[in-house]
């Protein structure tokens, strides 16, 4: 084998598991085609379950530096301010969700900060690697390149966007909807003049459809989005992106000084009709396409990396059975599904972009590996299945337990077992604690409570299911194989 996994596209998706194997040790080679890392502010939403997946990732003081707050819209008519206009509900952080506004980044830039963070774990990008077909076996995938070289790997993950090669080549089709005929232009830009305070947002009149004009944080560009009548042909050139702007707004077309970068796309929801294919799996927009509306695609394509990534860790470095990876698709394709309907309803005004879109309610009650061993827990209370809340135990701050590849064992209001079995590196002891109450919860490595019991009875049980034959005991040191970067 050339390596344990292959993941084609250097996406947010791609590079996001590229540095989640990483820290585990597993050996991947992330493969764009192009010669650079995608240059567009395209995705510039980071939702909070996505910046607690980047605090695990060790990215998140990164990502903190690099952006900001969304600003207040700014509705203009006639070249006067008509209003303000909340793009969000109003939301604040708590002890047990401390990200809890989304978080303005360019996608350019994130993709910078992620490929930063997986070299400094020993990975790297390699470019110009363009994947056009693969063929599998019981062994592995080998993957066929346009300069005529083949690659070999154990697995493979296609992450390499909507129009995604390996997805044909799987013969896997997409079920959807266009969500709006009307094409919509895309443009990062630099403008004279126009004030970074507000999102500004200039209603349909005369005939033009809307424009909006969003400051991006971090940096002095403002990204443009127009909408067009179906059937257009846009322009995509400087002079023609000029046009719409001074057209639609009372900025003079000279104010527009810099077109960085320009794309225009047709809101559409589908989702892939399989997440796997025998040793390949769909990940991102390859397995699902949102309208950007709510703010959704990225996220949820970063949780697919996530979700896979400690499983093929626990597959290829920790001797987890193989099985485990059908657990993939199981659990997030109910979710990708799910946030489909949601950005499509906010595409067309009929839902707001509050605690939905945030991503801190989604979880696995209904997952395979999900196990809720109390009789009785109480109403409303946190149980098996359900994001694991952050918040602090007698003194421990629980994401700062949870960072890094392994498993966790909170103990609140209970005795804990002796030793445990297998993957858990770590066990936190304390009273009752508001966002769990009592009991032993067993967290995963990507932050789910994956068993929740009142005694210890049928953990070992349930924890030999990922552990190596015959299972190891420990007492709170590390039990994965994983490299030493993914423990901090």
């Amino acid at each position: 084998m050339d390596t344990d996994v292959l993941i084609v596209g250097a996406g947010p998706t791609g590079l996001a598991l590229g540095v989640d194997l990483a820290r585990c040790g597993v050996d991947a080679w992330v493969l764009e085609r192009g010669d650079k890392l995608f240059p567009g502010s395209r995705g510039k939403g980071l939702q909070p379950r996505t910046m607690e997946v980047f605090d695990d990732l060790g990215v998140l003081d990164a990502i903190h530096a690099a952006g900001g707050t969304y600003p207040v819209g700014m509705v203009w008519t006639n070249g006067e301010r008509a209003g303000e206009h909340h793009m969000f509900d109003p939301a604040e952080p708590s002890a047990d969700s401390p990200y809890n506004k989304p978080w303005m980044v360019p996608q350019w830039r994130t993709q910078e900060i992620l490929a930063t963070r997986l070299a400094e774990l020993g990975g790297k990008v390699a470019f110009g690697r363009e994947v056009v077909g693969l063929a599998q076996d019981a062994e592995g995938v080998t993957a066929h390149l346009s300069s005529g070289d083949t690659l070999r790997a154990r697995y493979l993950v296609a992450a390499d966007g909507g129009r995604s090669a390996v997805r044909r080549a799987l013969g896997i089709g997409m079920t959807g909807e266009t969500v709006d005929p009307n094409p919509t232009l895309v443009a990062d830009v630099r403008i004279d003049g126009l004030d970074r305070d507000n999102w500004h947002i200039f209603p349909p009149r005369d005939g033009a459809d809307f424009l909006a004009i969003c400051p991006l944080a971090g940096t002095e560009d403002f990204q443009v989005t127009a909408r067009f009548p179906e059937g257009t042909d846009v322009d995509l050139a400087p002079d023609g992106i000029r046009k719409v702007v001074a057209d639609r707004s009372h900025i003079p077309a000279e104010n527009l000084t810099e077109v960085r970068w320009a794309s225009d796309f047709r809101p559409r929801a589908a989702l892939a009709d399989r997440f796997r294919s025998g040793r390949v799996f769909l990940a991102g927009d390859a397995a699902h396409v949102h309208s950007p509306a709510g703010g959704q695609g990225l996220n949820t394509s970063v949780q697919d990396a996530y979700n896979l990534g400690w499983k093929l860790g626990a597959v290829l470095t920790g001797g987890a059975p193989a099985a485990l990876l059908d657990s993939y698709e199981e659990e997030r394709r109910p979710i990708a599904a799910q946030m489909l309907d949601l950005s499509t309803g906010v595409h067309r005004g009929e839902v707001r972009r509050g605690d939905a879109t945030r991503q801190l309610g989604l979880g696995y009650r209904e997952s395979s590996l999900t196990l809720e061993a109390r009789d009785a827990a109480p109403d409303g209370a946190l149980r098996a299945g359900d994001r694991a809340p952050d918040g602090t135990v007698d003194g421990v701050r629980l994401f700062d337990a949870f960072r890094g590849p392994h498993w966790t064992l909170l103990a609140l209001g209970t005795e804990a077992p002796e030793g445990v079995t297998g993957p858990v590196a770590r066990v936190v002891r304390g009273g009752a604690h508001d966002a769990y109450g009592t009991g032993l919860f067993l967290v995963r490595p990507d932050g789910y409570v994956a068993w929740a019991g009142d005694t210890p009875d049928g953990l070992d049980g349930y924890l030999i299911r990922f552990s190596p034959t015959p299972p190891g005991r420990n007492r709170g040191g590390p039990a994965q194989p994983c490299s030493p970067q993914g423990n901090g």
